[in-house]
């Protein structure tokens, strides 16, 4: 690649926001491309530029910066969230009875989608060859819900009343009425979790008088690559931390509208000489709407960039395990393929 010794290391390192296009997308610091530049793998050197720092943490969402990887490796370990750390979901569907007006096939999706809170480390994959006693279960690789409901008329509501709420008992079916029916010594292994669904407030069914549902479920692991009701999270992205720098000095009413191009908290102004100059405050909560480049004269005073080996990750769980949790186990199926391609070299080569 023909390049200039000045701009080889922006060539290297960042993604440039042009007004027209996105330059320098591609991974170019492979061995030998650029010479003066030792670019081959060294374990000690990626150990040194490598890091994890926590950003924000809670019960539902985590969002964390992963430095000194390439992209293929952070959008492994997005995808490995996505679709390849196991959960527990509704499997099996037995409708005994279903006078609703939803019908089976509907009723038994919607049932399938909703969250069950349950560590899936505590339970082993179901084999297939069970397949043909699809009625059990065993107490290792299955979590058995019912759903038991039927709706009356509620005796003490005021005749002129016209209101549901009212009316009528049990006529909104949630998942809070889904209940766990414990298999073998599951009473005793679990007596300190609270197996069920993650939010008790999901609408499933609903129903008017005489109308009921008798239903029995059967849980079981899997992975998002199978069926996205194993996905364990609600969403897992990165975006590339951007990059702004000011060519020059930017002041006055200037400065004012060069603030309002870009995202609140990323530009603001301090009072220099009694003049208010633009300043690059905080470039990470900038969407990148590249909006500066619409102005002729900002323009040319402002560069746009992203740091190409810098990775914001934002996991936002379904519930069923914490974030944090999540992304340890995404580690460790990301460990197992490692060795497992490994293993197999290994076995290729004594071939």
């Amino acid at each position: 690649m023909a390049a200039t010794m000045k701009n080889v290391e922006e060539i290297r390192s960042r993604v440039i926001l042009g007004e027209f296009g996105v330059k320098n997308v591609h991974t170019s610091d492979f061995p030998g491309n650029y010479p003066g530049y030792d670019d081959t793998w060294d374990m000690q050197k990626f150990q040194k530029n490598f890091r994890i720092d926590m950003v924000h943490l809670d019960e539902s969402s985590m969002e964390f910066d992963m430095v000194g990887i390439d992209a293929a490796i952070a959008n492994a370990f997005r995808r490995i969230l996505l679709a390849e750390v196991p959960t527990m979901a509704i499997e099996k569907v037995f409708i005994y009875n279903n006078t609703s007006i939803v019908q089976d096939e509907v009723l038994a999706h919607r049932l399938g989608l909703i969250p069950i809170r349950a560590d899936p480390r505590l339970f082993e994959y179901r084999n297939a060859g069970e397949e043909a006693a699809e009625e059990e279960g065993s107490e290792i690789d299955t979590i058995q819900l019912q759903l038991k409901i039927k709706c009356s008329r509620n005796p003490r509501a005021s005749k002129e009343s016209s209101d549901p709420r009212e009316l009528y008992l049990n006529h909104m079916v949630y998942s809070r009425d889904i209940k766990w029916v414990p298999i073998g010594n599951q009473a005793d292994v679990f007596a300190d979790s609270s197996i069920g669904p993650v939010h008790d407030d999901i609408l499933i069914a609903q129903l008017r008088p005489g109308q009921e549902l008798d239903i029995v479920m059967h849980c079981v692991k899997g992975i998002g690559k199978d069926h996205a009701k194993f996905s364990p999270v609600a969403t897992a992205s990165y975006r590339l931390l951007p990059e702004i720098t000011l060519l020059e000095q930017v002041e006055g009413e200037n400065a004012e509208r060069l603030k309002r191009c870009f995202s609140r908290g990323v530009i603001d102004l301090e009072d220099v000489n009694g003049r208010k100059v633009a300043k690059v405050v905080n470039s990470r909560l900038d969407t990148c709407s590249r909006e500066v480049l619409r102005h002729d004269d900002l323009k040319k005073v402002v560069k746009l960039g992203r740091v190409r080996d810098h990775f914001i990750f934002t996991v936002e769980s379904t519930g069923i395990l914490p974030p944090d949790v999540l992304v340890t186990e995404a580690i460790k199926v990301l460990m197992a393929k490692c060795q497992r391609f490994l293993s197999e070299l290994d076995s290729t080569d004594m071939k």
